[in-house]
């Protein structure tokens, strides 16, 4: 399929570039007012696929906020966004321009006013991730990252560790949505043997996205999940590269943005440490939902 003219304009780094990226800049700062305010105010919140699996009016709102301005400014790019996926939307990464949106992430985190609570936005072309912006509301940090122009917070350049000891490491890690037993016992497996591999510890802040920043800063060595999703990734994931370091698939392949599963660390070695640790808990995939 032939590129749109404004496909070919984007793919010569022509631009639009430029326009998107500090568009999502803007509309992530919206946001993070949005998130903020309703922090404070009484919250009518609902279920998706499990009990522990949240929505709000706010997330509704922040997402419509943020495609619709997308829309007006750039009207042949796509859009993946959760709360749209989450109503039937299809979750698929074309070779078109796409938008890869969360607009609240750690939903639950702001249900119960706990601080760790961001907007994320990445953007693809022709399914490559050419950057990403992520918003930490409460604390007003802004972490950024472009394809091969570094990664920042509130623009200072970031840095991953440079960790290689599993024995030496804080890994970050999410729950996941499903709880039934079989996964829970998989999950609680999963973090025992990083603990009897002695790593100094296993963190859970509850929001994907904050916790591979926090990575990216070299505040963490390692991040693992199975049920992200690619939402959750995207932007993340340009941030960390662009930080120094590798993000990767839990078999130890390359990157699957739509296979539901991550390992990230500071340096391929730790990564693949991590990696050989884990059991795998099978989410399907949000191209295939």
């Amino acid at each position: 399929m032939k590129p749109s003219s404004e496909e070919e304009e984007v793919v010569q780094g022509v631009g639009p570039w430029d326009e998107c990226f500090e568009v999502a800049v803007q509309l992530a700062l919206r946001a993070g007012q949005i998130i903020r305010k309703a922090l404070t105010e009484e919250k009518h919140v609902s279920t998706k696929t499990s009990a522990a699996d949240l929505v709000t009016e706010t997330d509704h709102r922040v997402e419509d906020l943020i495609v619709s301005e997308l829309r007006k400014r750039f009207p042949s790019h796509r859009f993946i966004a959760e709360e749209a996926t989450a109503s039937g939307a299809k979750c698929v990464l074309t070779h078109s321009p796409t938008w890869i949106i969360d607009p609240i992430d750690g939903t639950c985190n702001f249900v119960h006013r706990f601080p760790t609570v961001a907007v994320s936005i990445g953007f693809a072309v022709h399914q490559e991730l050419e950057f990403g912006v992520i918003h930490h509301c409460t604390e007003e940090r802004l972490y950024t990252g472009r394809r091969g122009q570094g990664a920042f917070c509130n623009g200072q350049r970031l840095q991953v560790s440079r960790e290689t000891d599993l024995a030496k490491a804080l890994v970050l890690t999410e729950i996941g949505p499903k709880r039934d037993p079989d996964t829970l016992k998989v999950f609680l497996s999963n973090m025992e043997r990083l603990l009897h591999a002695k790593a100094h510890g296993v963190r859970v802040i509850g929001s994907s996205t904050l916790a591979l920043c926090y990575l990216a800063s070299g505040a963490a060595d390692a991040y693992y999940q199975f049920g992200l999703h690619c939402w959750d990734l995207a932007a993340a994931t340009v941030i960390i590269r662009e930080a120094g370091g590798i993000v990767m698939d839990t078999s130890g392949g390359p990157l699957d943005l739509m296979s539901c599963r991550v390992v990230a660390a500071g340096t391929r070695e730790m990564a693949v440490l991590i990696a050989q640790a884990l059991q795998t808990i099978n989410y399907g995939r949000d191209d295939e939902k």
